[in-house]
């Protein structure tokens, strides 16, 4: 149920017509985010290869990103938007997460999301189809798992009925923090050469290095932040990656 209660949450495919699944699973289905990365990140590298073979790649890895966009709604996009917008604009703890919890979109997150896909686009650019299919699917699950630490690191910042879904998220245990890494890293360990098994490393970096900052200027956690601190954390698996294909291979 905690599977299917990820499912719902982190997609927009009809998972809900499987079962009707209490409220309390919610709050415990960060563990099986990971999980969820084998979905989004499969859909769209199968997207991304199939596209290429009757498309040039530039469209192709526009026709990928979209279908994520597509099967999650956007929901980490809406997320690293609101994480720009009140992190850039809050000049408080209060006035951020008012900013935040403000369903428009200012600013900082207009221009965080702009760099933010222009950066991705051109890093899938760089790397050849074939490796780019297993790195999307790599950075998706491996990144999700680091991401979803978030909640183990810091305390939520607002409460369960100020929070925009209505649900506080329970720390992992031992056993799911266990699952939800070993989930994270199988994809990587099997589908990427020894040479990129150093991108594993950058979004624990960035994981850390966000939770200070939100830890700083909230004291704590939102779901926005929840989305953000993944976009972000893949994002530096890519740069790696990239760096590492541009200079070593």
């Amino acid at each position: 149920m905690r599977l299917l209660a990820a499912l719902v949450f982190f997609t927009r495919l009809p998972f809900w017509r499987i079962a009707d699944i209490p409220k309390e699973y919610f709050k415990r289905l960060v563990e099986y985010w990971s999980l969820t990365g084998v979905l989004t990140g499969g859909i769209m590298a199968l997207v991304l290869f199939l596209t290429s073979l009757i498309m040039p790649i530039e469209i192709a890895i526009i026709f990928a990103i979209s279908s994520r966009l597509i099967v999650t709604g956007a929901l980490h996009e809406d997320g690293l938007a609101d994480f720009c917008d009140g992190f850039g604009g809050g000049t408080d703890r209060e006035r951020t997460l008012a900013i935040m919890k403000d369903s428009h979109i200012g600013t900082y997150g207009v221009i965080g999301l702009i760099i933010y896909f222009l950066l991705l686009f051109n890093l899938m650019y760089t790397l050849s189809v074939p490796l780019l299919c297993f790195v999307i699917i790599s950075a998706d699950v491996w990144s999700k798992a680091c991401a979803a630490n978030i909640i183990n690191i810091l305390p939520y910042a607002r409460n369960e009925e100020t929070a925009k879904a209505k649900v506080v998220y329970d720390r992992m245990t031992l056993k799911a923090f266990i699952i939800s890494t070993v989930i994270g890293i199988i994809p990587p360990l099997f589908l990427l050469d020894k040479i990129y098994w150093f991108a594993l490393l950058a979004p624990v970096f960035m994981l850390f290095a966000l939770g200070h900052i939100m830890h700083k200027k909230i004291e704590g956690y939102t779901g926005d932040c929840c989305g953000a601190t993944f976009l972000l954390c893949e994002l530096s698996f890519y740069i790696v990656v990239v760096f590492l294909n541009y200079n070593l291979c």
